[in-house]
This record gives structure tokens, sequence and C-alpha cells, in this order.
């Protein structure tokens, strides 16, 4: 779990640039072998480390094998049944809203992608239902939204599996008096991306889903403020929302225009966009702000579908893809070429940035068009090779010739901060090992037992430097949300080289 400090929130103006950072490669298109990774591999395993953070009665085709069921009272406690979904990280809380971010940039992998995944596409489906049947549990009731199972204090104080989970599993929700509009917009995003997934293959889940994104939207939108304020002491400094609320009500009406086509989101996108935030210059595009990703949707909508009213979200989306070019003030790039954001798993922003690229650089080739920044020209085969860069240093293209995907590679991380993976499995240890007991396993050398396959991690410090250090959750805790978006960035690679 990502413990924030407001300044840590906030990005660094400064402009670290040298030659060295960026060679532009090979066009992804006409020379397949320039491949420097088995991205087929690697696809293969980010989707399988969803299975490693799997709460709740696991399924019979579970992969990854040392886990066990877990949280099977979850909810008991409101009676209600919220048995499932994700722990976020490597702790045993279950938080609703970046489970949500997670379910939504799923989803849009597939959306983008999916039509390459081949023998993929049903294991990312699986990877998304599992979130949405939680979230679904969690919007059972009108106006009101679980948004957090488990104690995150008393959590933190244990170093336990989640099989032997004995802290309180508190339930904390939002609703009429005690609003939650970023939480509820993102939720609603999740079903409606999700619904897009599932419309061919399951049309009545899919109707299911989207019919809930309307209701939960209503909510977000009609009663509006932050969830951090309300369940402050419960969420912060966790996944506090620090960039409010906005970003997530425009998020969640672009993909309800997506996912309904009904010509009212379209309509509130126009009259709310530019109080939203719109056009503000905030360039990290992850759990907490979604203004990039809005602005990303939105282009392509008039990139591609021609809807003229949207015309700004090009130039918004412009701005963001100019501040993230190496070279670019705004722009901060470790001595190995790595994008650095902020040193506390910044691994999410590169890959959330890396799929970014390649999506905008999928519509701006079907308009036929460019970005222009300051005067410099920039290509989508110029945005693909620089997202295809920033894939190959965190799988090993890196000063340390380290992987940062655990189980890829000759070299990764061995000591990952993830109760489950460090201590011995219930097979092994069919022992309950108690709260305080664990420590002694986290505090050690000894590498992880248990190997979440795919998980990656926070990642290198400014310099390259990574200590592998199960202590260091800032640099070696995995996340879901870190994943998400590099199934989509992946797919598209392993298409590109012929591995798919």
């Amino acid at each position: 779990m990502r413990t924030f400090s407001l300044f840590s929130c906030l990005f660094f103006f400064l402009s670290v640039f040298s030659t060295t950072l960026f060679h532009p490669g090979h066009s992804l298109h006409h020379h397949p072998h320039s491949a420097t990774h088995n991205y087929r591999d690697a696809l293969t395993k980010s989707i399988i480390f969803f299975e490693g953070q799997r709460s709740g009665k696991l399924p019979s085709n579970q992969r990854m094998s040392w886990r066990r069921d877990s949280g099977l009272s979850d909810g008991s406690a409101m009676h209600v049944d919220l048995v499932g979904g994700y722990y976020d990280a490597g702790d045993n809380v279950k938080f609703g809203f970046p489970m949500a971010f997670t379910t939504t940039m799923l989803s849009w992998s597939v959306i983008e992608f999916g039509g390459v995944m081949k023998g993929e596409l049903q294991n990312a489906r699986e990877a998304i239902r599992w979130a949405t049947d939680y979230l679904l549990k969690a919007t059972a009731h009108p106006d009101i939204i679980y948004v957090q199972v488990g104690d995150a204090v008393k959590d933190h104080a244990c170093w336990e599996r989640p099989e032997d989970m004995d802290t309180p599993r508190s339930v904390f929700k939002v609703d009429k008096n005690n609003p939650g509009s970023d939480v509820a917009a993102e939720t609603a995003a999740a079903l409606a991306a999700a619904s897009l997934v599932f419309k061919k293959v399951d049309p009545t889940y899919s109707k299911t889903l989207v019919r809930r994104a309307i209701r939960v939207f209503q909510f977000a939108d009609k009663y509006r403020g932050p969830y951090s304020n309300g369940l402050k002491p419960v969420v912060c400094p966790f996944y506090c929302s620090y960039s409010g609320y906005q970003d997530e009500l425009l998020w969640g009406a672009t993909w309800l225009h997506k996912a309904t086509k009904n010509p009212m989101y379209l309509n509130y996108i126009k009259v709310n966009g530019q109080t939203l935030g719109a056009a503000d210059s905030d360039n990290t595009f992850g759990w907490d702000n979604k203004h990039v990703g809005a602005r990303i949707l939105l282009s392509k909508e008039f990139l591609v579908r021609k809807v003229q009213t949207l015309h700004d979200y090009k130039g918004h989306a412009d701005n963001f893809i100019c501040s993230v070019i190496p070279g670019s003030s705004s722009s901060q790039f470790t001595p190995g070429g790595l994008l650095f954001k902020m040193g506390d798993s910044n691994m999410q922003y590169v890959t959330s940035t890396s799929f970014i690229l390649l999506a905008y650089a999928k519509y701006l080739t079907k308009a036929h068009v460019v970005v222009n920044c300051g005067g410099t020209i920039v290509t989508p085969k110029r945005l693909r090779a620089i997202a295809q860069k920033q894939v190959d240093y965190l799988l090993g293209d890196n000063p340390l010739k380290m992987s940062y995907m655990v189980g890829y590679g000759p070299r990764y991380p061995q000591r990952i901060h993830h109760r489950g993976s460090s201590l011995p499995s219930v097979a092994v240890h069919p022992g309950k090992i108690q709260c305080s007991a664990g420590f002694s396993v986290m505090n050690s050398q000894s590498p992880n037992p248990n190997i979440l396959m795919g998980a990656v991690v926070g990642g290198p410090d400014l310099h390259d430097g990574f200590p592998d250090e199960r202590s260091d959750y800032e640099q070696s805790e995995p996340a879901t949300y870190i994943n998400a978006p590099l199934v989509g960035a992946l797919a598209y690679l392993a298409h590109s080289f012929g591995q798919l």
C-alpha cells in the first residue's frame, strides 16, 4: 500500500536530460526482429499476477497455487456480502478506490489491445471479472458504495498471510450523507469500461454492468464531495484523494459515453468539462488523478469518431504527450532512461504512461495526424519507441540489468514487500502464523519463498538504484494498478514483434 506525503504527490519540475536518454528505436512495424524481450512471456505473467492478489473463495483453475481462500466473511460486519475482489498490494486490505482504477485500466487494456491478445484474452477477462463481480456486490444498494474492507492501520501492525487474517475486517462506505464522488465515479468508470469488454462474449453480464454504472455515476454526480473528507482516518494517508473528485467525474462520464452512446453523457462533458478541470496541466496519470486518461479517450472521439465538439481535447492530450517526451522541461528521467515522477511506487507512472503513449499512437495513426510540441513534430512511431524503451527498462534494459517484474528474466526482485509471498505458504506451513510472528521474516534477508509471478514492484530510485529490501515498500511493493496498464502495453508489443 502506498503511503503518500503531500510532497511526494507534487511533480518534480526538474529537467534531467542528456543525449543518452533516448535513441529513437526502429519502427515497431517494420523491424519485428528488433524485439529485445519476450513480451508474450511478460504478458502472460503480468495477468497471472492478479491471481496472487485474489481475495475470497479461489476457483478450481487458480494458477497461483500457493494461495488459498481468504476473507470469506468479508462484509458480515455490515450484513452484506463483500467476499471477493483484490488486495491492492502487499497487504490484506481491500481498497475500493485503487481496485476500481485497476479494473478500468485492465478493461481499457482489453478494449484497446484485446484483439491481439490471442490466448491471453480469456485470462485478462477473468482478471477483470474477479473485480467486477466484487464491485457489483459493493454497489448492490442504491446510493451506497462499500469502499473498503479491513482496518488499514491494524492490518499494517501485522505481517501475516491473507489466509490467517485476524485483524478487524471493518467495512466502510460512502452514501448520501458522506459522499465520495471520486471513488463512486471511478467505480462507475470501471463498470462501464468492463461492460464493453463483455459486450459480445456475455451480453447479459455486460448489460448488468452498464446499468449499474449509470446508477453509480448518478450518485457520484448528485452527492458531490471527496471520500477522504468523511473517511479521512480510514483512507488517509493510504489512498487519500489528493486530486479531488472532478477528474473522476469527467473520466466516469467519458466511459459512460463510450459504453452507452447516450448523448446525455457527451452533453455532460461539454457543459462540465472546463469546471471539472479538462484543461488543467496536471501530467501525472494514476490511481488518484484521471484527467490525462479522460483527455486521451475524448481525443479518440474527436480523432477517430470525428466528434467536432471535443476538438479541444486533442490539444489537452497533446500537452500531456509533450510533457513526457524526453527533453521537455516537465519530465524527469533517471540516468538509465526511466521516466521518473515520484519516489514512491514510480513504476505505476511508467506503466500508465507507456499504455497512454501506445493508445494515443493508435488514435493518431488512424486519423493520420501527429503531435506538435513547440515546433517539434512527434509522430506515432516516436511515441511507440518511447513506450517500448520504458517497458524494456522495466523488463531488464537498465543499469542493474534487473527485471522489475517478478519471475521474468534471469534477475528480478527476491524480497518484495508482500506478506503472502514472503511467508511460507499454507501448504508448507499449515499452522497459523500470528500477527507479529511474521515480522522476523519481513526483517530478514531471506528471499521470498513464494514467487508472486508477474508482480511489478515500485521500481528503482532517481539514480537507477534498487536495494531489494522487503522493508522498502516505496520501491519493493507490487500493486494491482502498476500491472493493469502494463497488460495492454505488453499485448501491443508482443503482437508488434510477431510473438502473438
